[in-house]
């Protein structure tokens, strides 16, 4: 199973976007690279795969050192159009497992998907929701005590 959820290898899916000896086909794949991207503290494919005007080169070591503070748990595709993405990405923190949840919108420069913004929404993992972590509990019967 990849990192980002699909039932592919990890060298089947992102690994090959990731390190740019495949385009991605849509946008959810690029986001499902862009979410793996993430769980590897890549920061420099998340800039290479950003929107030419919203690439920070300083923001690499940001990326990485957020990338590396938390655990990530898993991605939750939830809609997808054309050119959009909605989804949750789920990490922990000291503080507890937290939500990214985003609609994220994308672009073609050059015949490549690239992300070019995104739109996020203040979510927490609610009590009834199965814990992120994997367990295959409620979230109230397990990380949400």
């Amino acid at each position: 199973m990849c990192i980002c959820g699909n039932d592919l290898d990890f060298s089947e899916c992102c690994e090959p976007i990731i390190e740019q000896k495949k385009a991605a086909k849509t946008p959810e794949e690029l986001m499902r690279s862009r979410y793996s991207a993430y769980v590897l503290a890549n920061g420099e494919y998340l800039i290479y795969s950003s929107a030419k005007q919203n690439r920070y080169p300083d923001d690499i070591a940001l990326i990485k050192e957020f990338s590396n503070s938390v655990e990530w748990l898993g991605l939750d595709v939830l809609h997808v159009t054309v050119n959009t993405v909605k989804f949750r990405a789920y990490y922990r923190d000291g503080e507890g497992i937290k939500v990214l949840h985003e609609k994220s919108n994308f672009i073609q420069e050059e015949g490549l998907w690239k992300y070019a913004d995104g739109e996020l929404y203040n979510s927490k993992v609610q009590r009834n929701d199965n814990c992120p972590c994997g367990s295959g509990k409620k979230y109230k019967k397990c990380c949400g005590r």
